[in-house]
């Protein structure tokens, strides 16, 4: 099948624009590479003190078997994550039989944002991505390992780890993911009565219930938002095994495909004949595939800045631009809430990935000719992997929907469209996610109503003072203010109003969750209001219009360019529950538009 002309272009386009910068990062990883095996080169004195505490210390100082350095974000506090405590014992018993030995090289802070969200603590969360890049560079600087394996599942932790095995690119990294938690309560019943509490209807009593009966045992949570848009991310460029993202934690299964995933990771070493430098797999080609399968499944807005981060640490320049043109001629074939009512687990179901990335295939919109973990181009990753015995093996994948409602072809989708617009105007440059909105709340046209913080939107809605169409710009909510917290505890506010039969859109240099929904929201507006942007000058009663038809995202105000901005008052996000530590961070945190990163 010949490459779609977007994809080829959009992709020559990365490529020329990342000339420079991915020339230096490939010489950079080779010399990394060119002296071989790094245990090789220290002393006796620095192996003594990296083996001492193991059982098979003297297999690694008298033998060049491969040292496998496991980076882990285990914790049992996040659900996604309390799997990984098993998996470093799983690992060693997988390492040793494939002739290699294992090691945690270390372990990487993970926070939850369904337990920060809405509290100052989301504050820290965008920033702990760059500190799980740096606290998981920590582990590898100690240059003991061959291949490396990286447990992480979560919102800014995959994110983070992907920063890392970029920057250490010349060294093997596989990703093993812990899986889904079983289904539990519709998400659109828990989002049902989460609308009914903001109302005022039910009590606090019923939440608790519909949430505890959501969240409800070890694992991702269900819904289609930032953490499972990672699993799907690490297959679609080739780091994950084929068909392991969305299989159940603490069943056979799972346990096979992170056996299968050590195996892989002992036999890409340096010491043998298939050496996979994880910079190679993270090419140009690797990070547009990602966006494609971002599109395609309709994932969280949170990867439009993300991805960009990940790939610069891989020398690699993307733009908004990327996001969009890709968008443009993607059809979106899945319908995951908040997109629609089915959960991950229905969509594993219905044929997952695997099917998908046939489909894609098929009609040009995936380049095939890409370096995996699997040792195969993508086009292995339409298998689906069975066990036999304890063991896995891969069978030809779904190559038909089993649910349409659920998953559709390439060809007959649920939308032309990937569903993610770039918005350009004189309030700055943003994206709007719209496969969830209805097309005829795609055009917002309002009076403004501009907050410093989501605490007021609360307030101003408590008091019963939205009455009209209104444009809510939360403004002050950059990676420069205070750290770009998500505002997702807004979204059962605003769909309040929508439902009440007002026309609403929120605009904001902050982030939504990768659960957002039916309300238009423009986010991620750069410049950010804190440096200067446009933001700062919007005042009460501006008309603002939001088209997500036509990509624009304006005010009105006739003396809107000559205004001088608000000024804004670091003093709220300043201090408190570890706040203070992050100021170096604000301080120098990159744009939106660019990843927001610190550390590339």
């Amino acid at each position: 099948m010949t490459l779609h002309a977007t994809i080829d272009r959009v992709t020559d386009r990365i490529r020329e624009r990342s000339l420079k910068t991915r020339d230096a990062y490939l010489q950079k990883i080779a010399r990394a590479a060119e002296d071989g095996p790094r245990r090789a080169h220290l002393s006796c004195g620095n192996q003594a003190h990296a083996y001492a505490a193991m059982d098979d210390k003297d297999v690694m100082a008298t033998t060049k078997k491969p040292n496998i350095g496991i980076v882990t974000a285990y914790n049992d506090m996040l659900s996604a994550h309390q799997p990984f405590e098993r998996y470093p014992d799983i690992i060693r018993r997988a390492g040793h039989a494939a002739g290699a030995t294992v090691q945690v090289a270390g372990g990487v802070p993970a926070m939850c944002d369904g337990v920060t969200q809405g509290r100052p603590g989301m504050e820290l969360s965008l920033f702990s991505r760059d500190v799980i890049a740096l606290a998981a560079g920590v582990a590898l600087s100690h240059d003991c390992f061959d291949s490396s394996v990286y447990l992480g599942v979560c919102d800014k932790i995959v994110p983070g780890l992907v920063m890392a095995a970029a920057t250490f690119g010349h060294i093997p990294a596989v990703f093993i993911p812990a899986g889904p938690m079983p289904s539990g309560l519709p998400n659109d019943e828990k989002s049902k009565v989460r609308q009914q509490f903001a109302a005022g209807e039910v009590g606090r009593e019923e939440l608790m219930a519909a949430e505890m009966a959501s969240y409800h045992s070890a694992g991702t949570c269900t819904f289609y938002g930032t953490a499972n848009s990672n699993q799907m991310l690490m297959e679609f460029m080739g780091l994950h095994l084929p068909g392991s993202s969305f299989v159940n934690p603490g069943t056979p299964l799972r346990e096979a495909l992170t056996v299968a995933g050590v195996e892989r990771a002992a036999a890409i070493t340096n010491l043998g004949n298939e050496y996979l430098p994880a910079g190679q797999v993270m090419d140009e080609k690797a990070f547009v595939n990602g966006i494609v399968g971002l599109m395609a499944t309709g994932g969280s807005t949170n990867l439009v800045m993300h991805i960009p981060a990940m790939a610069k640490a891989a020398g690699i320049l993307l733009d908004i631009e990327d996001f969009h043109d890709i968008s443009e001629s993607v059809p979106l074939m899945a319908r995951v809430y908040p997109n629609g009512l089915a959960d991950v687990n229905h969509f594993h179901a219905a044929g997952g990935l695997g099917y998908m990335i046939g489909q894609l295939l098929e009609t040009g919109l995936l380049h095939p000719d890409v370096k995996t973990i699997n040792g195969t181009g993508l086009d292995g990753y339409t298998a689906e992997p069975k066990l036999e015995g304890d063991r896995i093996r891969w069978d030809h994948g779904a190559r038909q929907t089993l649910n349409d409602r659920i998953l559709r072809p390439a060809t007959d989708p649920f939308a032309r469209t990937g569903g993610l617009k770039q918005l350009n105007g004189n309030l700055g440059r943003g994206v709007i996610k719209v496969s969830a909105v209805a097309e005829d709340r795609r055009v917002i046209r309002a009076k403004a109503r501009v907050f410093s913080d989501q605490e007021q939107v609360k307030t101003a809605f408590r008091a019963g003072e939205f009455t009209e169409d209104t444009v809510v710009v939360v403004r002050f909510q950059g990676p420069r203010a205070n750290g770009m917290p998500e505002l997702h505890s807004l979204t059962p506010i605003l769909a309040v109003l929508q439902d009440r039969g007002l026309k609403v859109a929120l605009v904001t240099d902050g982030r939504m969750s990768g659960a957002s929904g039916k309300v238009p929201a423009a986010i991620h507006i750069s410049p950010e209001a804190s440096v200067g942007g446009p933001l700062a000058r919007v005042q009460d009663g501006d008309i603002v219009t939001l088209d997500a038809v036509t990509g624009t995202l304006d005010c009105e105000a006739g003396d809107f360019d000559s205004r001088s901005p608000a000024s804004f008052d670091p003093g709220p996000s300043s201090e408190g529950l570890g706040r203070e530590l992050f100021a170096p961070f604000r301080a120098v945190a990159g744009p939106a538009t660019e990843g927001a990163g610190v550390v590339v």
